[in-house]
């Protein structure tokens, strides 16, 4: 179709110009490729209109006679023989140059330096929005609760959204209730007030609210306070009553509360299921933090669950489905080296406890790994990870149950200390990090 319409061309100006059509099969080509370039999910793939080319307008007459004599074609003098006309391709000769592009040209194309992604780009440090992934694992999860009370100083840092399972969904749960209710300051009150209280009770439900019964802790020593009497582990309704106490589930609906993705496991099946703000309960909590052998399923709706540490431990893909920010941070507090080989019942099943909890976490970092060579937004995303075993010698050997103060002190103390570095680091160290660990770093 001609780009200049019959009804408002100019009187004497000939349609079917030999520019015209020229013009018409660039612009035709130009879309062809962007129209093929769509399927990439590279952006930097996509093909765009050539600004430098001029776009075609409609041509003026030289004159308002009713005979206009055509203009003599200027002639340069070094070139008397004028160039021959570019011939407008036809569009099945378009689609046959398209198919021609051989594997060497691809080749070649593939060689070539590509667009750095927005990740390689320098950035504001610390990050202003970031998102959260917290990862559960009994009274090591104190641990956590020393990074998010550094977090929680930096007043230029607003938090998109949290993920968490177990012990890391507790802390999601009381940052942002407290964040939701009072801010900042009343954040951090609020789990300092819940650890505090973990350490001085020492019981039985105190472990249970921090999802760190397992066989393992069975086996060894659970604190020099520890109550294990004073809970049935069937009875749910002191859980309920103590968690009450410490979250406002209704400001977990509120617009000044960050997103929350809180996990669990489903007995019938397996698969972890994601509870968000509006759907958080006292029930649901309790079903993010049931360990299997101290009491029975967790029902909701006809459904039964166990501990979120099974299937999601944090949530990480989904939480980079639906987060925002442009940083994610993982706290990860379960030990997931051991130089020694257990050989005592309880040493194995402590090392089995802390397989399985990093198994899900490790699979879903594979596969963020694996898909952001597709995805230009992984490209861009920067996911970051804080790891407990990293600042504490021989985690692995020591139990998930222990509530003793100096413990939980330590634990909490290396968190603020490894948050406070983070906060701190370079520029440089922060991009020697992403080219060693692109994902993770």
């Amino acid at each position: 179709m001609s780009m200049i319409d019959s009804s408002t061309a100019p009187h004497g100006v000939d349609r079917k110009t030999t520019a015209e059509p020229a013009a018409a099969a660039t612009l035709a080509t130009r879309s062809l490729l962007a129209a093929a370039a769509i399927w990439s999910t590279d952006t930097a793939a996509v093909v765009q209109p050539d600004a430098s080319a001029p776009a075609p307008v409609a041509a003026e007459p030289a004159d308002k006679t009713e005979n206009p004599e055509p203009a003599a074609p200027a002639v340069a003098a070094e070139n008397p023989e004028p160039a021959a006309p570019a011939r407008a391709l036809r569009p099945s000769e378009v689609m046959a140059r398209f198919k021609s592009f051989s594997s060497s040209d691809k080749r070649a194309a593939a060689a070539a330096p590509a667009v750095p992604p927005a990740a390689s780009q320098p950035r504001a440090w610390p990050p202003p929005k970031l998102s959260l992934a917290l990862q559960g694992g009994g009274s090591f999860a104190a641990f956590t609760w020393g990074v998010l009370d550094r977090l929680l100083e930096e007043p230029g840092i607003a938090f998109d959204t949290i993920s968490g399972a177990s012990a890391g969904a507790v802390n999601a749960l009381l940052l942002a209730s407290g964040f939701a209710t009072g801010g900042r300051e009343h954040a951090r009150a609020l789990l300092t007030h819940f650890w505090n209280r973990v350490v001085s009770e020492a019981t039985f439900r105190s472990l249970m609210l921090i999802g760190g019964f397992s066989p393992a802790s069975s086996a060894v020593a659970f604190g020099s306070s520890l109550r294990s009497r004073q809970l049935d582990p069937v009875d749910l309704d002191p859980l309920r009553h103590a968690l009450a106490m410490d979250i406002d589930f209704q400001a977990l609906r509120s617009l000044a509360c960050p997103r929350l993705l809180i996990a669990a496991t489903r007995v019938r099946d397996g698969r972890p299921q994601i509870f968000r703000n509006i759907e958080i309960t006292p029930d649901a909590v309790l079903a993010s933090i049931c360990p299997p052998l101290a009491h029975c399923a967790v029902e909701i709706d006809g459904e039964t669950f166990w501990d979120g540490s099974f299937g999601a431990n944090p949530p990480l893909l989904r939480l980079v489905q639906e987060q925002a920010a442009a940083d994610v941070l993982v706290v990860q507090v379960t030990p997931s080296r051991d130089t020694f080989v257990p050989v005592t019942g309880a040493a194995i099943d402590r090392r089995l406890d802390q397989i399985t909890a990093n198994a899900a976490l490790n699979t879903e970092t594979a596969a963020l790994e694996w898909a952001r060579d597709f995805s230009a937004r992984l490209q861009a995303l920067r996911i970051h990870r804080i790891s407990a075993e990293d600042e504490i010698d021989g985690l692995a050997q020591r139990s998930a149950a222990d509530l003793g103060r100096g413990f939980i002190t330590l634990l909490r103390d290396r968190g603020r200390d490894a948050a406070d570095r983070w906060l701190g680091q370079s520029a440089a160290a922060r991009a020697g990090q992403r080219q060693a660990q692109p994902v993770m770093a």
